[in-house]
């Protein structure tokens, strides 16, 4: 262990507090991750090079789209983190698995709640899925990005005891000093593939349905793979089989299905 460490920056968790009523860092990373995202899912929509003869959402339609896609992840975090995270507590305090406010979402099953608001809002508008999920997934990046930040601030998912010279000692995680994990997954899966998708977004692959949501799925797993090389394992999970962990375990098939988006956008020509 090195003999001194960055002191954790103590942010008080609760950004704003007016009487009783208190608002936390972490609920203002969902809403600015929504507000911007809904702002930029509008000017992809309304740019019509972008996107070729695709149908895809209009920009009134970003409007109801951003509120499915969030009551989607909303309500998919936080039955991914009962059931894949925690399923023996709530199975014992079962009125607890609706109390949110108390902490622990997932993001696998955020994803998958995302993914089926977006199928349902282009079911209601008769809009073919792929172009919906592509444009939902452009955007996506900038949410991650907040909440590993909002995840920094809380001083929770710290990263593993190390001997590194930015390595912190976090509030929680005991004396030794550990990786600010968050923050390199903060990096990876916020900015980093932010601006992949970005750039595949200005290079028209929103011609090619499925291609920004296969390389969101794919990147996103590879980096949640890194990043948990790096981060303290649940401690009501610790490691699985080979020293892998459940956010690794659970990328897996969102690797699978980024690959299988993508080369099957790949075979099929752009529609421009």
């Amino acid at each position: 262990m090195p003999l001194f460490a960055i002191p954790f920056p103590m942010i008080d968790p609760i950004a704003v507090s007016v009487g009783p009523l208190a608002i936390r860092w972490y609920a203002l990373a969902y809403v600015a991750g929504l507000l911007i995202g809904w702002w930029l899912a509008k000017r992809i929509a309304a740019n019509d090079a972008l996107w070729g003869d695709v149908r895809r959402p209009s920009p009134l339609d970003v409007d109801d789209l951003i509120l499915w896609v969030a009551f989607g992840v909303i309500l998919g975090g936080r039955i991914g983190y009962v059931l894949f995270y925690n399923p023996g507590y709530y199975l014992e305090n079962p009125i607890e698995a609706l109390q949110v406010w108390h902490g622990g979402m997932s993001f696998h099953g955020g994803l998958a709640g995302a993914a089926l608001g977006a199928w349902a809002f282009g079911r209601s508008r008769g809009l073919p899925a792929l172009p919906v999920f592509d444009l939902a997934t452009a955007v996506a990046p900038i949410g991650l990005f907040f909440g590993r930040v909002a995840n920094f601030i809380n001083g929770e998912l710290f990263g593993r005891a190390s001997d590194a010279p930015w390595a912190m000692v976090f509030p929680h995680g005991g004396p030794e000093p550990r990786h600010p994990s968050q923050l390199y997954q903060a990096a990876l899966e916020g900015v980093a593939l932010f601006v992949a998708v970005q750039i595949l977004v200005r290079s028209g692959a929103l011609k090619r349905p499925g291609l920004v949501g296969g390389v969101f799925l794919a990147g996103y797993a590879v980096a949640r793979i890194i990043g948990e090389l790096f981060r303290e394992p649940d401690a009501q999970i610790g490691f699985l089989a080979f020293g892998g962990t459940m956010g690794q375990l659970l990328s897996l098939p969102m690797l699978a299905l980024g690959l299988a988006l993508i080369v099957r956008a790949r075979r099929s020509p752009p529609l421009a």
